[in-house]
């Protein structure tokens, strides 16, 4: 039973690496593009991740696999922010269609 319910876990995970990938290509900036790369790491390779922590258990490659998902859930999202933030500051400009810009809201 387990094994059926990791094999869903990595199917919705390379999914999600798919629809991020997908994102990487037709989104039309660097910030919705570090959205969509953001949400495919912390989502798909978690859940793929998770999927193997399923099949192979409490052994040596399962706990990897959780040390991994982890270290995931922690670093992508903050590297995400970093990176978004020293694109703005480096005058990187939203797409034509952005509604709003709080970074240039927030200088003032």
């Amino acid at each position: 039973m387990t094994e059926i319910i990791g094999m869903v876990f990595i199917v919705i995970g390379l999914i999600f690496d798919l629809f991020g990938c997908l994102g990487l290509v037709r989104l039309p900036d660097v910030y919705n593009r570090l959205q969509a790369s953001t949400k495919c790491v912390t989502l798909g390779t978690c859940s793929i991740l998770f999927g193997l922590f399923l099949f192979k258990g409490f052994t040596a490659s399962g706990i990897k696999s959780i040390l991994g998902i982890i270290f995931i859930i922690l670093t992508a999202p903050v590297s995400a922010h970093a990176l978004a933030r020293g694109a703005h500051k480096s005058g990187v400009k939203l797409c034509k269609g952005s509604v709003c810009d709080k970074y240039a809201e927030d200088k003032g």
